[in-house]
């Protein structure tokens, strides 16, 4: 039920409650405040609950791409390791040249 609907069941409510002897009218009118009162915080409650919900699913998206940013950086450091490794393999030791003597 949306809000104009229920402020207007209220309204036709407490227009009925007036005709009621004054016996009666008393505790009917403050159920039916304490309805309202209750639908306004339950409104109030699913509104920040929504607001929780679409911060959640934006830190969400945040920390998806994040990890698919660190996934992606991880792969280019591991083939820059790969490929440092693969050079100094090939590469001859240049200490060897210089074995046994100084050359002055």
């Amino acid at each position: 039920m949306d809000e104009q609907t229920f402020q207007v069941k209220l309204q036709s409510l407490l227009e009925k409650i007036e005709t009621l002897p004054e016996e009666h009218r008393k505790s009917l009118e403050q159920l039916a405040a304490h309805t309202a009162d209750r639908r306004r915080r339950l409104h109030g409650a699913v509104s920040e609950l929504q607001e929780s919900l679409d911060y959640l699913r934006l830190s969400v998206k945040y920390l998806v791409f994040d990890l698919e940013a660190t996934r992606r950086e991880n792969g280019y450091l591991r083939k820059l390791l790969e490929q440092s490794s693969r050079e100094d393999a090939s590469q001859p030791d240049r200490d060897e040249d210089n074995f046994g003597g100084d050359e002055y």
